[in-house]
């Protein structure tokens, strides 16, 4: 009989659809592969060559004012361009050489004006002034007609990709729908039309009965190791509510997700006692002024660490050109979680 926990297998991602292979037997090995410096905590609450501090000039020259405490600006080096010709090429006209032009906004959100702080080791009154703005933000430009979605998400650590320790995230707003919340999207309203049930909804269902990869969950929200994790401790955050963009969270559910980012994030800091880096974003539906019922907002974690905080996972040879692979299996990583979320 398949035994999850020790042969190797594999797992399918009803969300992307998408196969992760687990290979269980595989923590037994040594590692004598690349490890990571780890990156220091900063320790002044103001830097005055951060470019994201209050007062000082960003590297495009422009000067931040001295903002007490959310701030957010156009990012000086914007990776997309509202003024880009909206035209499509094919050159060779023969379907393989294609192109057309990417219009959108890129902003970068400061969660606060002190440079010390990270997420978790903000209040959760702070991080719920976060929570606003991204709301705020989410609104105003998914109501611009040349924008099909708003992707919001942070990069924590030099580890993944993060320029400047200062506290933030970023916005792009992109007129088409990126890959990844599109096949999403399609696989959502795929079960919707064939099961005429919510896929995400199910799912929570299915992990509450389970209970083996739940990491923490309150009245609003239950953070998790999906079944088909990639990521060794990648968290996917569920709204116990069914709605399809972050808009549409109330009051309550806004202080609740506050609750939720500096727990997960708090966890993952505690799980090896080092600043963990991560890729966090949020997924919800399309800002193309359509009803979407099959839409379940949430967000997902990808967390690159290991063994250690200097042990990495990369996602090389194999993962590059057959599939995804893991060793440590996600019921397993959940319990590691969710024992340093229990420690008072």
């Amino acid at each position: 009989m398949l035994n999850l926990q020790e042969h190797a297998h594999r797992r399918w991602n009803p969300l992307t659809g998408d196969w992760v292979v687990v290979s269980p037997h595989r923590t037994r090995r040594p590692w004598l592969g690349h490890v990571e410096r780890s990156s220091p905590s900063s320790a002044v609450v103001y830097d005055p060559e951060c470019y994201l501090c209050p007062g000082n000039a960003r590297a495009g020259g422009a000067r931040n004012p001295n903002y007490p405490a959310t701030f957010v600006f156009d990012n000086d080096f914007a990776a997309l361009d509202l003024r880009v010709p909206q035209e499509t090429c094919d050159l060779h006209g023969r379907g393989l050489l294609r192109a057309e032009g990417e219009r959108g906004l890129c902003r970068v959100v400061c969660f606060s004006p002190r440079h010390d702080l990270t997420l978790p080791t903000m209040t959760p009154d702070q991080i719920r002034a976060v929570v606003d703005v991204w709301i705020e933000q989410h609104e105003e430009l998914a109501a611009g007609d040349e924008i099909g979605y708003v992707q919001i998400f942070e990069n924590r650590g030099a580890m993944m990709g993060a320029s400047n320790p200062h506290p933030h995230g970023q916005i792009w707003a992109t007129a088409h729908v990126p890959n990844e919340p599109a096949r999403e999207t399609h696989s959502l309203a795929g079960y919707l039309q064939l099961h005429s049930q919510c896929l995400l909804c199910e799912y929570l269902g299915l992990e509450e009965q389970a209970r083996e990869r739940i990491v923490f969950e309150s009245q609003h929200f239950i953070a998790l190791v999906p079944f088909w994790a990639v990521w060794p401790f990648e968290v996917l955050l569920l709204a116990r509510r069914h709605f399809a963009s972050i808009q549409d969270l109330e009051k309550d559910e806004r202080s609740a997700l506050a609750a939720a980012l500096k727990e997960i994030t708090s966890t993952y800091n505690g799980l090896f006692a080092a600043d963990f880096p991560y890729s966090m974003g949020f997924h919800g539906a399309p800002a193309d002024g359509q009803p979407h019922p099959e839409g379940h907002w949430h967000a997902h974690f990808y967390p690159p660490l290991l063994r250690s905080a200097t042990g990495r996972k990369f996602l090389v040879g194999f993962e590059m050109l057959g599939s995804p692979q893991r060793d440590i299996t996600p019921e397993n990583a959940a319990a590691r979680l969710r024992e340093v979320a229990a420690r008072p």
